[in-house]
């Protein structure tokens, strides 16, 4: 593209010069022409002024001179005067070759005749011609710079251009932020900012998606094995049955966790809360996870006012409460306890064991993703919080020793409900 422009720019430059540059020359050829002509007639004419004024005074050819006349004539230039007597007068040298003449008779009979070489007036019109040429080449020469300036200053922000586009589809999102002070190719460029930004967002997305979906999908995965090897541990076929039925129940929420972790990913408000009995998510959670708690010689326990209906999407809740009995199981000690109460217009769920809890330099920090004091990910905390407030709810740390985690919901009431 370099080579182009520079081609392209000469290409015309050569084109107006070839134009103007032959019309300059003839056009100066023939005004230098005319000049000399008009000159050497002007010369003539003078001469006769000169020489009939001293005719027509009496003055005698012997008595002009060719002193008199030697000062009316244009140096290098011969001039021939023949009087009516028949004498001669000639001032300067006769030219060879061709020249240009002008005659002229006067009112007593004389003849003037004035000639000048014409070789000089080529030579006046070679100067000229040199003169245009060297302003032409000198045109040529800036062009070329200029050329050369103008390609560089379009066709540097292209190759950057390039680059930039090169690193989007290598996976770098970065926006760069160059502009260029080309309208056209920093247009280009804020098109390729946004871009990357929106591209970088989708990679982000996508990573926390993973993440997500990886640490959240593990809880109910290590459950459905636990009844699965329940199953596989009995003889009985009431058993079998029972725990089939409660792994079915594990499959459909653990359907419900990926549909929640990709609606989520897309648009973090579409929740789609409906009414449903927040005994039967507490105790579902308690029933799943008393297993792992007795294989670790713990307890966990339920308790608090019943007959609470919540306002959520019973499979977000019960993801946030399988993150946090989980987290105590993980981290804490002693017996787990799931209580449930009421405040105001909302009703809450709250967590808490009696191990050492959430030291003062987490603080609230603990629901920051990649946030942890026990080498662990950061991010069920983090997934678990954004599960509640996408149902509307949110989740909060009371107390911090022993740790107390609390979920607020917006509490259903029906007509002649227990306020």
């Amino acid at each position: 593209m370099r080579r182009r422009l520079i081609n392209s720019t000469l290409a015309v430059v050569l084109v107006v010069i070839a134009v103007f540059g032959i019309s300059l020359v003839l056009v100066e050829s023939r005004t230098i022409m005319e000049s000399a002509h008009e000159s050497v007639e002007s010369d003539a004419v003078r001469l006769m002024s000169v020489v009939d004024g001293r005719l027509a005074g009496g003055d005698s050819g012997e008595e002009i001179g060719r002193d008199l006349l030697h000062d009316q004539v244009t140096a290098g230039r011969y001039a021939r005067v023949d009087l009516p007597g028949g004498g001669t007068i000639e001032i300067g040298d006769r030219p060879g070759g061709e020249a240009i003449e002008a005659r002229v008779t006067g009112e007593q009979g004389e003849r003037i005749t004035v000639r000048e070489s014409s070789a000089a007036v080529r030579d006046e019109i070679v100067r000229a011609v040199l003169i245009i040429c060297a302003v032409s080449l000198f045109a040529v020469l800036a062009a070329l710079l200029l050329a050369l300036w103008q390609a560089r200053r379009l066709t540097a922000p292209l190759t950057d251009l390039a680059d930039t586009a090169e690193r989007l589809g290598s996976g770098d999102p970065r926006p760069r932020h160059r502009r260029y002070g080309v309208p056209e190719l920093d247009r280009v460029a804020d098109v390729l900012d946004a871009s990357a930004e929106r591209i970088a967002r989708m990679l982000t997305a996508e990573r926390r998606l993973a993440a997500d979906a990886s640490h959240q999908l593990r809880t109910p995965l290590t459950a459905l094995s636990m009844r699965l090897e329940e199953i596989s541990a009995t003889d009985d076929p009431e058993t079998v049955k029972e725990e089939a039925a409660i792994a079915l129940g594990q499959v459909e929420r653990l359907t419900d966790v990926v549909q929640r972790l990709l609606t989520n990913s897309r648009d973090p408000r579409s929740g789609s809360g409906v009414s449903f009995d927040l005994d039967e998510v507490v105790k579902q959670q308690v029933e799943e996870w008393r297993p792992a708690y007795r294989s670790a010689g713990r307890a966990v326990v339920c308790s608090g006012k019943k007959g609470l209906r919540a306002v959520g999407t019973p499979g977000a809740v019960s993801q946030v409460l399988a993150t946090l009995v989980e987290n105590s199981l993980m981290h804490g000690a002693g017996t787990v306890a799931l209580r449930t109460r009421v405040t105001g217009n909302q009703v809450v769920v709250e967590v808490a064991d009696e191990g050492p809890g959430v030291s003062p330099e987490l603080g609230a920090r603990v629901f920051e993703r990649t946030v942890s004091g026990r080498n662990s990910t950061g991010i069920g905390l983090a997934v678990a919080r954004d599960l509640a407030e996408a149902d509307g709810g949110r989740l909060e740390l009371l107390q911090q020793r022993p740790p107390v985690f609390a979920v607020f919901l917006s509490r259903a009431v029906s007509w002649g409900a227990d306020s």
